[in-house]
């Protein structure tokens, strides 16, 4: 089993946290869970604000091969980089979030706008950059389409579609594709970010519970990231006007308050439909209406 040379550490267990783009959203979503998360500029060692927690830095690319071979009991990546690497791991749960949205991000397979391919097929012994090296390749075996060869490409993939027959890139918005006026003609992966465990920590019982309570906390804050709370004062004599007014699947607390005739109700509900929700719970006859973002939300 691979070690990494550091002091020793009495942390129950070693979290590998991705390096690069993943970094500030993963640092962020940890403060939502309630740790804090501090990185210096010179180390691979952030500290973490938990006794029972090491954290070390890894690109996304490798995390699944440290998970694998033992040196770190836990880390956050790609599947696309478990699927690259084939890595034998304990997939914990899936953590909805990325670089810059809450939507999977996709590997295509895009060619410049003014080329004359239109389909995979038409490929035949041409050249494929892309950093998703195995998982091109097997691809272009499944679909039995014989290219010529799949190079790796060492960052930039988008400026190499005009030297090459075709990259295969990732993509979340969009956005950089059409800079580059590229055009898609397939996706080949669609991936979200994984929590990802080795097997034989897993297999132990005091970090399997400590990895269960950190997934716990992580899919709570993400849980919570597009919701808000909502408060307010209501008569009790228009409490059925405003339970109307609410998210007909949600169950908002009730609670009298010292003036009997007024009750304080307090809801959860999706942070798109809170500015229609407020003027509507007002024109009901809520008062005191307050909002507030929330950080966990653990069902």
């Amino acid at each position: 089993m691979t070690t990494l040379s550091t002091n020793p550490s009495k942390a129950l267990l070693r979290i590998g946290i991705p390096k690069g783009s993943l970094q500030d959203s993963t640092v962020d979503l940890f403060q939502r869970a309630g740790y804090h998360i501090r990185i210096s500029e010179r180390s691979y060692f952030p500290a973490i604000d938990d006794p029972e927690l090491e954290a070390v830095m890894f690109r996304a690319q490798e995390m699944s091969r440290y998970v694998e071979d033992g040196v770190i009991d836990l880390g956050i990546t790609g599947n696309d980089w478990i699927v690259e690497n084939d890595s034998r791991v304990h997939e914990v749960c899936e953590l909805a979030y990325s670089k810059a949205t809450s939507s999977p991000v996709r590997w295509v397979l895009a060619v410049p706008e003014e080329s004359h391919i239109t389909k995979p097929e038409e490929l035949g012994n041409g050249i494929i950059a892309t950093e998703l090296v195995n998982t091109t390749k097997a691809y272009f075996d499944q679909r039995g389409i014989a290219v010529r060869k799949v190079e790796f490409s060492w960052g930039a993939t988008e400026v190499k579609a005009r030297l090459v027959s075709a990259i295969v890139d990732v993509t979340e918005t969009g956005s950089s594709l059409k800079a580059n006026k590229l055009r898609v003609i397939d996706t080949i992966l669609t991936s979200t970010t994984r929590l990802i465990a080795n097997h034989d920590s897993w297999r132990s019982e005091a970090k399997r519970r400590k990895i269960e309570d950190l997934a716990l906390l992580l899919k709570g804050a993400i849980a919570a990231r597009e919701k808000v709370g909502l408060k307010m004062n209501v008569p009790r004599n228009r409490l059925a006007d405003i339970l109307k007014v609410l998210p007909a699947e949600k169950s908002p607390t009730v609670n009298d308050l010292a003036d009997s005739a007024w009750v304080a109700v307090e809801v959860i509900v999706e942070e798109k439909i809170e500015r229609e929700l407020v003027p509507q719970l007002s024109r009901a006859g809520a008062t005191g209406i307050i909002t507030y973002p929330l950080n966990k939300v653990v069902p």
